[in-house]
């Protein structure tokens, strides 16, 4: 385990440079992201997280190594489900492309202080309570459940009591304002549909750690681990989002590949003190499962056009 305050220093470096790189110079003009540019960002992120996968795997070994890329696979799965409610959002408050990236990047600046705060409770959890193991399975086996069985229709964000709340309670604008987040107009602090939108995607992200984080858990103890797979995850979660953006309503049975990649994990994590499941046999799964998957989504999807 990880548990040197210099690595978690140096990580921390490393993200507010690579966030600043993000917001400075890969956009620093507010304008719709191309999928050339979506699809070369995905790659650089990709490529970041690999490359900081190599460098847990020289200083903490082999099976530490499989443990981040297991977690970071698992959580790059999880996020394209996140995508869905990303691209509701967006058209919920009318967002325009150009004002979606900072949007996204702001959310997820809020999202990695979460996430960091949910991976130790949950590693402490664990580490003083071992039924907690079993109760972590179960929850990811009956999100699994839930997840296959729901409809495809997402809730409109809108109707949330906190987005209620923040519409009556606050003094918003009807426009975008430039892609301003707040403004000042005759001296009263006002608050844009940027800052909605954030807010949307916060509380969404809320949400979807109660499965990412317990799921990535059982895969790793290590709070570093954990933390880290997430947080690469999620920095390249943006690009992927405008690199997908037109085809994720296609990928119609991925929910299912989801459902069984949370139902494998849980039951992992229930057995993982009786029939622990090697971390090599559950990367190979779970890169399956989503193949797959995503095959079984383009097949399907190309003969019902052809039956049309």
């Amino acid at each position: 385990m990880v548990e040197s305050f210099t690595d978690w220093v140096l990580f921390f470096l490393l993200i507010l440079a690579l966030l600043s790189l993000d917001l400075f110079v890969f956009n620093r003009r507010k304008e719709a992201v191309p999928l050339k540019k979506a699809l070369l960002l995905t790659a650089f992120w990709i490529f970041l997280a690999l490359i900081f996968g190599a460098l847990i795997y020289f200083e903490m070994g082999a099976n530490a190594a499989t443990e981040y890329y297991t977690a970071y696979v698992i959580e790059e799965i999880l996020s394209v489900d996140n995508m869905f409610v990303f691209l509701l959002i967006f058209q919920s408050f009318a967002v325009p492309e150009e004002y979606q990236h900072e949007a996204l990047f702001y959310g997820i600046i809020g999202a990695m202080v979460f996430r960091l705060l949910f991976i130790f409770a949950g590693t402490e959890l664990l580490h003083r309570f071992d039924f907690m193991m079993y109760l972590f399975g179960a929850l990811l086996i009956f999100l699994a459940v839930k997840t296959m069985v729901k409809k495809d229709a997402i809730k409109d964000p809108k109707d949330n009591f906190i987005m209620k709340f923040a519409t009556k309670h606050m003094r918003t604008t009807d426009g975008m304002e430039g892609g301003r987040i707040f403004v000042r107009k005759n001296g009263a602090l006002f608050v844009t549909p940027i800052f909605l939108t954030i807010l949307a995607l916060e509380m969404t992200d809320l949400m979807f750690a109660i499965d990412s984080v317990p799921a990535v858990l059982a895969v790793t103890p290590d709070p570093f681990i954990a933390y880290t797979s997430n947080i690469f995850a999620i920095l390249g979660l943006r690009s992927l989002y405008f690199a997908l953006e037109g085809v994720i309503s296609k990928f119609s049975y991925f929910k299912y590949g989801i459902g069984v990649i949370l139902i494998f994990v849980g039951v992992k994590m229930i057995l993982s003190g009786t029939y622990p499941i090697p971390i090599l046999f559950s990367l190979t799964f779970i890169l399956s499962v989503i193949t797959i998957t995503i095959i079984a989504s383009v097949i399907i999807n190309r003969h019902r056009k052809m039956c049309v």
